[in-house]
């Protein structure tokens, strides 16, 4: 049986085989671009966290009224976080509704938790809780000393005051029904800081008015700094990024134009 000679390939077939159509390069992705898009992604992702977390955990209220001056002005919006009432201490600014206070949503500060005793006033026209008097430097100045009153808080329930004294419609005046208080379970959430206008908005910090009294007491600032400062970061990323590209191809036109 006769084999067939296998062909090998001369000269001529390794030179057709070399001169086939040539394929593009790859180009490598600069490391400024990889860079630029690096800090895009980081920046997009400070803002949008931030501003998730702050939505998720956070709602705006209008005050419609002065009788939270001159913590809160009539007109500002406030910023409050949602929370359990059960979690609410002393000298917390809340946002609650109780249809026995009316249909709208109010805003004032806890004075008075369950178990306690709070009444007016000492011969400084003082508030007092379980008979401490309180020293409550937000509180609106001048105007005629609150009626005498002493009213026992329930357990579950919370007694509260507006901080313009003279002006505020609150526990006192619903001292008939459960001594003025209004239940934990009505309170919707605890106000961190005011965001409208522009020349009131600040972030609150606690007030020592009621420590001596021992917890609970005034809660501290929940997360809204860091998320706010997040978001501020993330901004300035994107806005620095984005200016990168512009004014690297600036900078190689003047180079170029001064070599020229």
């Amino acid at each position: 049986m006769s084999r067939l000679a296998e062909e090998t390939p001369g000269p001529a077939g390794s030179a057709a085989a070399s001169t086939g159509p040539a394929r593009p390069a790859r180009r490598r992705p600069e490391i400024g671009a990889v860079l630029q898009g690096v800090a895009l992604v980081l920046g997009l992702g400070l803002l949008l966290g931030g501003f998730g977390m702050i939505a998720l955990d956070y709602r705006p209220y209008a005050v419609p009224t002065s009788s939270m001056a001159p913590t809160i002005a009539a007109g500002d919006t406030v910023l409050a976080r949602t929370v359990d009432g059960n979690r609410i201490g002393r000298g917390d600014i809340v946002v609650f509704h109780d249809p026995t206070w009316g249909n709208a949503t109010m805003v004032k500060r806890v004075v008075g938790v369950g178990g306690d005793t709070v009444a007016c006033c000492d011969a400084q026209h003082r508030f007092t809780v379980n008979g401490v008097p309180l020293d409550e430097s937000y509180l609106a100045p001048g105007g005629p000393p609150s009626a005498a009153f002493s009213a026992k808080v329930p357990a579950g329930r919370l007694f509260l005051l507006g901080d313009n004294r003279t002006g505020s419609l609150d526990s006192r005046t619903h001292l008939d029904d459960l001594a003025g208080t209004v239940a934990t379970s009505q309170v919707q959430a605890r106000v961190e800081a005011t965001v409208w206008p522009f020349g009131h908005s600040g972030l609150w910090g606690r007030t020592v008015a009621f420590d001596a009294l021992g917890g609970p007491t005034a809660s501290r600032p929940g997360p809204l700094v860091p998320l706010a400062w997040a978001m501020a970061a993330g901004a300035v990323i994107i806005v620095l990024t984005s200016l990168a590209g512009p004014v690297a191809t600036l900078v190689r036109r003047i180079r170029g134009a001064g070599r020229s």
